[in-house]
């Protein structure tokens, strides 16, 4: 095993002057579950291929397990990778498929045997070791690639999408279990999602990334309930965190439609207020820190039930207990608690909340 440093790595394609990865520096522990979030185009993968070395970076320096690998070939640096396409060889058996970096590296068949039948035995694929690719469903396919991945005992584990090609019960049931087996054998990983759950699920920590660069970094809690900037807290979460433009003054937050208390130690001024929408909770209508609020939406999520209501010229969203009894047009108040409450700053965006 190994840990990966990346040291002000910059990645500006030919032709273009974007930089897709822009002074990215970055350590993965030996033995940590990394993951890398964001959407669309915001470099994540870029960095992926290039620790691989199926990119070469315009500047900047990568290391693996304290070798310098910048530019180094694939094939030594030690690694292995799971794709987004499962990318199994579909005229080989799935042994074959598994045993083929073995192969390739030159090992006995009585050894690839024993490993083969370890990683099947570990990923529930012993049945199948005799079946062809186009006899396997698509997560057992996908199965398949995790266990070539890990059967080779390389440094470091890739995972580019691995899920998202899955059905949606699938992934979830596959997630638990990737993090058992990654848990299980120690393997420094980099995984690139950016689907917000599997990444708070299985990071041991989370950088999010916006731009090519590194917006936040820190464990899954840390990066939902404390995001560095409003970016962050938008792109993580489901329904994302509430913004709304607020005024502090004398320990209170002035929305527009009404007002509640600031979190402890906040200084007066404008700011842009974040909460998430179930720190948000139906309060008592003689107290005189709730805010008045008119339902426009109730939807019923089986286990709780999500509002959309508005406060002054805001609209919010409101996530309540599946049993409470609410209906669209009801006037209600609204208690927002001062230790969920987020500061960032108006014009950056950057969290301020002491």
């Amino acid at each position: 095993m190994a840990d990966i440093t990346i040291q002000n790595l910059v990645k500006v394609y030919p032709g273009g002057n974007e930089r897709a990865n822009d002074d990215v520096s970055l350590h993965v522990a030996d033995g940590e579950f990394m993951v890398l979030l964001g959407p669309s185009g915001c470099g994540k993968t870029t960095l992926l291929r290039q620790i691989a070395g199926l990119e070469l970076p315009t500047s900047g320096a990568i290391a693996i397990g304290g070798r310098d690998v910048t530019y180094m070939p694939v094939h030594q640096r030690n690694l292995s990778m799971v794709f987004q396409s499962y990318a199994v060889f579909p005229h080989r058996r799935v042994r074959a498929n598994i045993g083929f970096g073995l192969a390739m590296r030159g090992m006995s068949k009585a050894e690839i045997d024993k490993k083969v039948d370890w990683a099947a035995e570990l990923l529930q694929l012993t049945p199948y070791l005799d079946r062809f690719p186009a006899q396997l469903s698509g997560g057992q396919r996908q199965r398949v690639a995790v266990a070539r991945a890990i059967v080779v005992d390389a440094d470091v584990l890739l995972m580019d999408e691995p899920l998202s090609n899955l059905d949606a019960l699938l992934r979830l049931s596959f997630r638990a279990e990737l993090k058992q087996i990654v848990n299980q054998i120690g393997m420094t990983t980099v995984y690139v999602t950016h689907d917000q759950s599997e990444a708070l699920s299985l990071g041991d920590r989370v950088a999010v990334m916006k731009n090519g660069r590194i917006t936040q970094l820190d464990n899954p809690l840390r990066v939902y309930s404390h995001p560095a900037n409003t970016f962050v807290g938008g792109f993580i979460g489901s329904p994302p965190m509430n913004f709304v433009d607020g005024v502090v003054h004398d320990g209170q937050i002035d929305i527009g439609g009404g007002s509640f208390r600031a979190p402890e130690g906040a200084e007066d001024g404008r700011y842009t207020v974040g909460v998430r929408a179930e720190a948000i909770t139906l309060g008592d209508p003689a107290d005189p820190h709730t805010v008045p609020a008119k339902v426009l939406v109730v939807e019923p999520l089986g286990s709780a039930t999500l509002l959309t209501a508005t406060v002054g010229e805001h609209s919010i969203k409101v996530q309540v207990p599946a049993d409470t009894q609410v209906a669209a047009g009801d006037q209600v108040k609204l208690s927002v608690p001062p230790s969920a409450v987020r500061l960032f700053d108006l014009d950056s965006g950057e969290a301020r909340t002491p």
